[in-house]
């Protein structure tokens, strides 16, 4: 596959489009063998039934590949970049292009889910700017509906039309725009009720609120590691809010679909789109706790402007 992009940025971030398993398989194939004949890294992170697709079409040449099913290591669009692109790629050696298939939007992503896949895909091009790094991402023309394949235009810099072996630039791209498209409100909440836990807290109030947090998850269904993950994603998200969003903040949990939802809006504006998608340096203090709220949650959505910020969590009961 050739982009035409490849001679303005070392980054090279295709769309693949295509519209059955034979155009995936000749998109996707090619693409790793390729990379392993050059001796390149390359890792293929996509849905588990396309992940059995190309592994079982390499067959013993995909020892020297890294499998991950994205159904379950990109669950969450705010963990791709740092849990699954930056955490293969960071670890190559220096002075060899790094290969991925990358595959974070499918039929059957929620509604809830989507917008976070989109401004992923968008951000994607702002994390590795001049990078030696090639990502490939297919669509699936024949499952997914026309917002997807509409935005896969405006977030990536070339486009490979299904059937074809050449990419084209798309005269479409917008990454930013779409990154502000999706910064939209959340649909509202609960509001009030016997099964809703909604408390203002400030400084003083942290250990109090991260308690009731817990106890209110545990009575909403969450045990073991999911509600160890509810109680640090609440002591990380009411802490950001004292200490960068004014001081003061609302905390929501209420259960929803299959989910716990933790919800903390403060009046604090989130100004950096990478903020919580960046792997944090070996030597860095502080500055985690978005990050570590996006490995740990099912989902994470975000709405910020001048009026302040709304994050909200989800995790499966």
């Amino acid at each position: 596959m050739t982009t035409s992009a490849e001679s303005v940025d070392p980054f090279v971030h295709p769309a693949l489009f295509y519209a059955d398993t034979p155009q995936y398989l000749a998109g996707t194939v090619p693409f790793v063998r390729a990379a392993l004949a050059a001796d390149e890294p390359v890792a293929v992170a996509v849905p588990g039934e396309n992940l059995r697709l190309i592994q079982d079409e390499l067959g013993a040449d995909g020892a020297g590949v890294r499998f991950l099913d994205m159904r379950e290591a990109g669950r969450n669009p705010g963990r791709i970049i740092p849990g699954v692109l930056r955490a293969f790629a960071d670890v190559q050696p220096p002075g060899r292009r790094v290969h991925i298939i990358g595959e974070p939007v499918w039929a059957g992503r929620s509604p809830a889910e989507y917008p976070a896949c989109a401004q992923h895909e968008a951000l994607i091009n702002a994390a590795f700017q001049g990078r030696e790094v090639t990502i490939l991402c297919p669509y699936d023309t024949a499952r997914l509906d026309e917002r997807a394949l509409a935005d896969a235009y405006a977030t990536h810099p070339v486009v490979v039309p299904a059937g074809s072996a050449t990419g084209r630039t798309s005269a479409a791209y917008d990454p930013e725009g779409v990154v502000a498209r999706y910064n939209q409100p959340l649909p509202p909440g609960p509001g009030t009720g016997p099964d809703v836990l909604g408390v203002a807290f400030d400084e003083e109030s942290l250990s109090a609120v991260r308690h009731r947090a817990t106890d209110h998850g545990a009575r909403l269904g969450l045990s073991g590691l999911a509600l160890e993950n509810l109680t640090l994603i609440t002591a990380e998200l009411t802490t950001n809010s004292v200490v960068h969003g004014g001081g003061t903040g609302e905390l929501t949990v209420w259960s929803e679909d299959g989910y716990v939802l933790c919800e903390v809006r403060d009046g604090g504006r989130l100004t950096d789109p990478l903020a919580g998608r960046r792997p944090a340096a070996r030597d860095q203090r502080g500055g985690r706790g978005l990050l570590l709220v996006n490995l740990v949650a099912d989902l994470v959505r975000i709405h910020t402007g001048p009026w302040g910020t709304t994050i909200r969590c989800y995790l499966s009961r």
